[in-house]
């Protein structure tokens, strides 16, 4: 990675007001993404990956505080006006959402999406933007683009409107592609597709990615480094080899013991992870990951979560006791947080 990262996050907090309190949905988020470097996210449903990315983009919902560092290209995204950011989306980042019936306009055909942003960020003509159109549709793998063109979303499947929604990204080729769990809902052999797809795009364009999912084994094979988030907080950063191979916070452990693999012995129980992430309104002090942990103590729920900094060089982990420390079992005296 360069000296000067593509994306520079840096304490990020989104915070959404709720009838029953301030939700810290994102809390303290902080990581960097260089210049063609694929960047995974991962963590269970809930631990605010979504969240995280729709405010990189600045595209929170309503009643949302979003505070701290975005900095892209050396310039502050959330301090951008609202026609500012319209400059910057789908020209210098783009995002694939991850339901594609949702996010195509139902009653606009195909064609239309892929060449407005194009005619509005390059001001080529309406003939260029449909031979771009053309050549995008043929590049994701759809077969006769001129008649899918003419289509609306709801003619096509939702694998093909996943490929539109690339192709809709592609369009006025970003520097970075934020991939909000491209795969979901879709069946085994197509997720392997768009996986394939992003990997081949993000070459082909030398563009940066940063791919969010729930699924380690997406991420695993996609990206260069990784961040594993839980209750909005990052709990391990590391290239994706060290992560995963060598996990150091004990919430990564556990959810790679809870990932089923072809090893895995028939007819045992895999390793669930007991408990449930904690409320986001009343988030538990320290690390939030305590109260599911079998190792943690006292130590672990006292104030602001430091924990041991880097493992290595790029790699680090915020937990007092990490995988590769010697782990003192709890006295019966002893104040231990379950």
């Amino acid at each position: 990675m360069s000296n000067a990262p593509l994306l520079n996050v840096r304490n990020l907090r989104t915070h959404i007001r709720s009838p029953r309190g301030i939700v810290r949905a994102v809390d303290g988020v902080s990581f960097e993404v260089g210049e063609g470097e694929s960047f995974g996210v991962v963590g269970e449903s809930g631990s605010g990956k979504s969240v995280m990315a729709r405010s990189i983009m600045g595209l929170s919902p309503r009643l949302t505080g979003v505070s701290g560092e975005v900095l892209f290209k050396g310039r502050d995204l959330l301090s951008l006006s609202r026609k500012e950011s319209r400059s910057v989306w789908g020209k210098e980042i783009a995002m694939v959402f991850q339901d594609p019936g949702r996010s195509l306009n139902p009653v606009v055909r195909v064609e239309r999406q892929l060449t407005e942003g194009m005619r509005e960020h390059l001001g080529v003509s309406r003939s260029e933007a449909h031979g771009r159109a053309l050549q995008l549709l043929k590049e994701v793998g759809i077969s006769d683009p001129e008649r899918r063109l003419r289509n609306y979303p709801h003619e096509m499947s939702g694998g093909m409107r996943q490929r539109v929604m690339i192709a809709v990204a592609l369009s006025c080729e970003p520097d970075l592609l934020i991939a909000d769990e491209p795969t979901t809902a879709l069946d085994v052999t197509i997720q392997r597709q768009i996986l394939d797809l992003l990997r081949r795009v993000q070459r082909t364009y030398g563009m940066s990615m940063m791919l969010i999912s729930h699924d380690l084994a997406v991420v695993a094979g996609q990206t260069d480094r990784v961040g594993v988030m839980y209750a909005g907080r990052m709990a391990e950063l590391g290239t994706t080899a060290e992560v995963f191979e060598a996990p150091q916070h004990r919430y990564t452990e556990a959810l790679l013991g809870a990932t089923p693999t072809l090893g895995h012995e028939r007819h045992t129980r895999f390793k669930l992870i007991g408990g449930a992430l904690p409320d986001p309104t009343l988030p538990p002090p320290g690390c939030r990951f305590a109260p599911r942990c079998h190792v943690a103590s006292s130590d672990c729920s006292t104030g602001e979560l430091l924990g041991v900094g880097p493992v290595s060089e790029g790699h680090q982990v915020w937990c007092v006791h990490p995988v590769g420390a010697t782990t003192v079992v709890p006295t019966e005296g002893e104040t231990v947080v379950r």
